[in-house]
């Protein structure tokens, strides 16, 4: 289980196939002793499992495996050498919540409509899958890409928007996003359960290795 709060922003610097799975070696910042064998690492919203490590040129790096469904429903499928992944390591008994409960499990990939500077701020409009629109809400939370944010407007036609403080914007990937790039969403735990109690259809089995 995670919060949404990202902790490092990793680089992929090895991706390749092997029997059937994609393994990447993510550069990471985190020290090497924080780094356990078998431990959960949510990478841009994924919840993926650590298979090695090593000592890194910033602190450690470590190599996670992806199946080939968590590749086509995910974004981790246009991931290569290079690219700059939003990293948290798993909540610990303890450990405050700062963001909402974010479980790793992708309900959907949407794509950025626009990107307009608010202030010192930025204001994302972003299109989900028409089977999950409904479940963001006007002041619920939602994972993009990993990070937990508020939903400040969700639009008659499906789209939602967010507002991105300037922290949030330097210290994650949200900074590289455009207008037509494709994003990791999960859906509020929350939205969930109301959904079903209300009757509503709940998504379909989520997207995650773990």
């Amino acid at each position: 289980m995670f919060t949404g709060l990202v902790t490092d922003v990793g680089t992929v610097r090895r991706a390749e196939v092997r029997n059937g799975l994609t393994r990447f070696e993510v550069e990471s910042g985190y020290p090497l002793d924080a780094i356990a064998m078998g431990a959960s690492i949510l990478h841009a919203g994924v919840c993926l499992t650590v298979v090695d490590r090593g000592p890194g040129d910033r602190g450690a790096w470590f190599a996670v495996e992806a199946v080939p469904e968590t590749l086509s429903k995910t974004v981790l499928g246009e991931w290569t050498v290079g690219s700059r992944v939003n990293l948290e390591q798993s909540l610990k008994l303890g450990d405050e919540l700062g963001g909402h409960f974010v479980f790793g499990h992708v309900d959907g990939v949407g794509e950025v409509v626009s990107i307009e500077p608010e202030g010192q701020s930025w204001r994302l409009t972003i299109r989900p899958p028409a089977a999950i629109a409904r479940y963001f809400a006007t002041k619920g939370s939602a994972a993009i890409n990993g990070v937990s944010l508020t939903v400040a407007a969700a639009l008659p036609n499906g789209d939602f928007q967010l507002a991105i403080i300037p922290h949030t914007w330097n210290v994650t990937t949200l900074s590289e996003l455009s207008a037509g790039s494709r994003v990791n969403l999960e859906i509020d735990m929350l939205a969930r359960y109301v959904a079903r109690m209300m009757g509503a259809d709940a998504p379909e089995g989520p997207s995650h290795n773990v």
